[in-house]
């Protein structure tokens, strides 16, 4: 294994551990780490990535595999993937058992209570990586700002929103 994706599955190992709220709330650190630290793609690529990956369906992890295979191909795929799924499926299996025997105890009714913020800080932070491209761009933040309210307040389903910014792109108005 060569010493890129030995680093990439190490750091989607840590990430795994991390990856409180859903995956996606790593997405900051992810990026840190292959476009910053490393710089074996750019900031483009990455958004881009996430976007492919959330914009197919299947669970919101794709997005680490599309980013690996963006560094490294197939094995910068298969190492992201296998770094982030090992970690987290051992710990859970783990912490599920343990927790169920004890879901009455005050220890583990404060801990869920909270993880509560924790996870809404991940995924705020999650959300300003994302649109950092559109934000000098006032549709483009308007648009997310939109959305996320609408998101917020009403049941209306995220692919509404994204439907709609499709529309909005390709009149050239985003």
């Amino acid at each position: 294994m060569s010493a890129e994706l030995l680093a990439l599955f190490l750091h989607c190992m840590t990430l795994s551990l991390l990856a409180i709220g859903g995956v996606i709330a790593t997405a900051p650190e992810l990026q840190r780490f292959v476009v910053v630290e490393h710089g074996w793609i750019s900031a483009e690529a990455f958004t881009g990535s996430v976007a492919l990956a959330q914009a197919a369906p299947g669970p919101n992890l794709l997005f680490v595999v599309v980013v690996g295979f963006n560094v490294a191909g197939l094995a910068g795929a298969a190492a992201a993937l296998c770094g982030l799924l090992l970690p987290s499926t051992v710990l859970t299996l783990v912490v599920t058992r343990w927790g169920a025997a004890r879901r009455d105890s005050l220890a583990v009714r404060a801990f869920i209570s909270g993880m509560a913020p924790v996870t809404l800080g991940l995924l705020l932070a999650t959300g300003s990586l994302l649109a950092a491209p559109v934000a000098d761009q006032g549709p483009g933040l308007a648009l997310v700002a939109a959305a996320t309210l609408l998101t917020w307040r009403t049941r209306l389903h995220a692919l509404w929103f994204i439907l709609g910014g499709a529309v909005l792109g390709a009149m050239g108005l985003v």
